[in-house]
């Protein structure tokens, strides 16, 4: 693996972080961060902002303007090197002059995988990959999951006890974890392209599952549900974003509750009931979503990790015992042997909860 300068892993890192600004809105395409820098001073910066949009590379380059020539360009992604609702963006880096290019990680698209960086190489631009090149994939994640498994990202977040639980015996989990944590889960939202939970969440909490502030995203909201009504005066259904509502129902599911739910102007989407979440995984990445916030409860919880579909865990782990019946997975269990089994990849204090989070063992990020 390439060594790289301290000065090269320190643009790449302002590079990820601009690449974030965009998560959450530039679905059906990956969040994307580019750096202009010459003579070891920032000349341009830019990101992805929205589908059909500019990609980074060229709002970097427009702000760098004629010093781009020479200068070295980072960026966390493989530029783009075919025509789609933007011209390629090797066309551009070749067009401003740029000397160097370095890349976070390569694109995921066995079609394009590697295709603009032997473009930009046979034109004479130095190109080196792997600057921060963990932190690029797991930026991308998401995108290389559609891209390769035609499926959205899961990431199911978990608020629990020190006891495993995710409410108390009469179901109420407001609060479990503290207002830190919960400013975290607010961040996570935005970063998602759907937010979803179970029946049960919707009849005992009643959530918005909105991003607070959203600051302009406007993510799908998705409840799963197998049997009996959902209340029709639950805020997903009554609010400003009920269009942005999507239940997902076996075939001929209360055919009077789904009528009078698609008049609020939500979706309802009858699935086979055989493999049923992973044919709603598979509607979902058709229309164009990343990545999927699962925020419960136990039951939806315990069929993803069954399903092989809970891609990441991230868990808040709030100090307190609670005991009774509502456990993290609901009435899923396994023998101790054959227990689903996860990999540390992070852990760190949110106020005074621990989060952590983790991902399947043998799952590379």
């Amino acid at each position: 693996m390439k060594a790289f300068a301290e000065s090269d892993l320190k643009w790449m890192r302002l590079a990820l972080a601009l690449a974030r600004r965009g998560e959450g809105l530039t679905r059906p395409n990956p969040p994307v961060g580019a750096v202009v820098v010459k003579n070891g001073r920032k000349i341009g910066q830019g990101w992805h902002r929205k589908a059909g949009g500019p990609h980074a590379e060229v709002f970097a380059l427009r702000q760098a303007g004629a010093a781009a020539r020479g200068a070295t360009l980072y960026v966390t992604l493989e530029p783009c090197s075919t025509f789609g609702r933007t011209p390629p963006c090797t066309e551009a880096i070749l067009r401003a002059g740029i000397a160097r290019v370095v890349v976070g990680t390569t694109d995921p698209n066995p079609r394009h995988a590697g295709r603009g960086l032997r473009l930009l190489r046979k034109a004479g631009v130095r190109v080196d990959v792997g600057a921060c090149g963990e932190e690029a994939a797991a930026l991308i994640a998401p995108f290389a999951c559609r891209m390769l498994r035609q499926r959205p990202f899961f990431t199911l977040k978990l608020g629990l006890t020190l006891d495993g639980r995710i409410a108390d015996r009469t179901y109420s989990s407001r609060w479990i974890t503290g207002p830190a944590a919960r400013d975290v889960v607010q961040a996570m939202r935005r970063a998602s392209d759907a937010v979803m939970v179970g029946a049960g969440t919707v009849r005992h909490d009643d959530p918005s599952l909105w991003p607070r502030p959203d600051g302009k995203r406007d993510p799908w909201r998705v409840v799963v549900v197998r049997r009996g009504p959902l209340p029709l005066s639950a805020q997903i259904f009554t609010d400003a974003h009920a269009d942005r509502t999507l239940v997902a129902a076996p075939a001929g599911w209360q055919p009077a509750c789904a009528r009078k739910i698609r008049q609020t102007g939500a979706t309802v989407l009858e699935l086979p009931p055989r493999r049923f979440l992973s044919a709603l995984a598979r509607e979902l990445g058709r229309l164009g979503i990343l990545r999927v916030l699962c925020e419960g409860g136990g039951i939806l919880a315990g069929e993803l990790i069954q399903a092989n579909l809970a891609d990441e865990l991230c868990v808040f782990l709030a100090p307190l015992l609670i005991g009774g019946p509502v456990g993290a997975t609901g009435a899923t269990h396994w023998l101790l042997a054959q227990a689903p089994r996860f990999q540390l990849r992070e852990s760190r204090s949110v106020g005074d909860d621990l989060f952590l989070r983790l991902a399947p063992a043998g799952k590379e990020d």
